[in-house]
């Protein structure tokens, strides 16, 4: 026959390390002014954002000049065309391709600036 058997004493336990450090969290712009792993992985992805935003305003930019040549190659007519006294394809690169570069610059220079005041939201909650 067993005996039933009593639960053992409840011990209290204590650190003999009275000074140990405790872990603080630290903000994201302490870790970016001291220029941590962590600061350099916030830094890196800003940076790739921006990369990424240029390259694809480039590639639009590179597709829309690039479809000039192209449609002149599929239809040559469109080089005989005419306003007034001169031709389309001057109107076109001489013309059109500066309002759309600015637009293109807008665009960038907006998208950029609101990359970058996420990335600061970003540092001041943390």
């Amino acid at each position: 026959m067993t005996t039933p058997t009593q639960p053992p004493a409840r011990v209290r336990v204590t650190s003999s390390r009275r000074r140990a450090i405790r872990h603080l969290d630290r903000p994201v712009a302490e870790e970016l002014t001291e220029q941590t792993r962590l600061g350099d992985v916030y830094v890196a992805g800003l940076m790739r954002a921006q990369l990424r935003l240029s390259a694809s305003v480039l590639l639009v930019a590179a597709l829309l000049l690039g479809a000039v040549p192209l449609a002149l190659a599929i239809w040559p007519e469109l080089r005989l065309l005419r306003i007034g006294p001169l031709p389309v394809l001057w109107l076109v690169l001489g013309v059109a391709v500066y309002p759309a570069a600015v637009i293109g610059a807008r665009y960038y220079t907006r998208a950029s600036e609101n990359l970058e005041a996420t990335f600061v939201d970003v540092i001041d909650k943390t």
